[in-house]
């Protein structure tokens, strides 16, 4: 694997985490998984595997997480549901790295996705010289995963036309697939199953059917529930990004980082962190993700055309373009925030005359 990989995949970065609690695991494992539900728990949540640390994925009720894995070890496909940013995709990905080791078998739901990007396709040049065969079928990840025992993730399962949706009933509650073209179908193997991810906040979703709905069991993935817990968040994902892009390690000071989650979550929830004043909030979902993203491009500001700490003006550089999605009116509640709360905050007047001078 090339070293020169932007964002390899989980089963690759963590490889030395799966192997030493592979090393480790002696309890229960279901039909075709790398590693049991309390291992899998472990991999995300953090722990020790004889003399390896493993690393946090994902902060939050240790019960999500154990719900989530039970239902993967029943024959339920699992959906998680949840606003942009509450990780979704990064715990798909994970647990799909833990359980079968393989976390590319992917289908990313949008407006045009069609069937046959769930069902499967047909290599038309050999469909054409030898008809619906065997070999010019083209498997869709879903179909592969049925075939080899593994798990399909669908991402933004919403996105996806409610018709073609309803596309994964019958794999979901028949565990097979038909092939009418073969006069055939594909029965899954043990251990496939399915993680779907969904949001009900964007524009531009399709509800799910109550059919296709009751085929998953739904875990609800919350935003953070305290600014300490999603700087914590924040900070561990900065850091495994800088080592990746090669940034200098501390770029992003912890104030820094707090001052940024104060502003998203203050915005988000309509009120100062005390409770004492009540905000308007912006239309922008103001998600941790965002805020992650609102600091590494503060971070390349401050490493490649400052001194390579990131400063007020580095991180009031991105803060506007994340808050005001709508120009007219997210426009006016940032200005209102900045005038009644950052202006009156102590040690806060750096910040303040960043984003007056943009």
């Amino acid at each position: 694997m090339s070293s020169n990989i932007i964002r390899p995949h989980a089963e690759t970065a963590y490889a030395h985490e799966l192997a030493a609690l592979a090393a480790i695991d002696d309890r229960h494992k279901p039909a075709n998984w790398l590693l049991s539900p309390w291992a899998v728990v472990t991999y995300l949540l953090g722990g020790k595997a004889g003399d390896v640390e493993i690393e946090p994925k994902y902060y939050g009720k240790r019960r999500i997480i154990e719900i989530a894995v039970a239902t993967l070890a029943t024959d339920r496909a699992l959906l998680l549901l949840g606003v942009p940013g509450t990780a979704k995709t990064w715990v798909s990905e994970h647990l799909s790295a833990a359980i079968s080791g393989d976390s590319t078998l992917l289908v990313q739901g949008t407006a045009g996705t069609s069937e046959e990007t769930l069902r499967y396709g047909w290599n038309y040049a050999r469909l054409l010289s030898e008809g619906p065969t065997e070999k010019a079928l083209v498997a869709s990840p879903v179909l592969t995963a049925m075939q080899h025992g593994k798990i399909a993730r669908v991402e933004e399962l919403t996105r996806i036309p409610a018709d073609v949706q309803d596309a994964l009933i019958t794999l979901l509650s028949e565990k097979t697939l038909p092939i009418p073209e073969l006069g055939s179908e594909v029965q899954a193997i043990q251990g496939f199953n399915v993680i779907a991810t969904a949001n009900d906040r964007d524009k531009g979703i399709n509800e799910l059917s109550s059919a296709l709905r009751r085929r998953f069991n739904t875990v609800v993935l919350p935003l953070p529930s305290s600014l300490e817990e999603e700087v914590t968040i924040v900070q561990n994902r900065l850091n495994a990004l800088g080592k990746t892009l090669e940034l200098p390690p501390n770029a992003a000071p912890i104030l820094e980082i707090q001052r940024l989650v104060t502003i998203f979550r203050e915005l988000r929830n309509g009120k100062t962190e005390d409770g004492r004043d009540k905000l308007k909030s912006p239309s922008a979902t103001l998600s941790t993700a965002e805020a992650i993203s609102v600091i590494h491009q503060g971070q390349a500001l401050s490493v490649h055309f400052g001194d390579g700490d990131l400063r007020a003006h580095d991180l009031a550089a991105g803060l506007a373009g994340a808050i005001i999605k709508d120009p007219t009116s997210d426009g006016l509640i940032w200005q209102e925030y900045l005038e009644t709360v950052v202006k009156r905050r102590e040690g806060w007047q750096d910040l303040y005359r960043a984003c007056k001078e943009l």
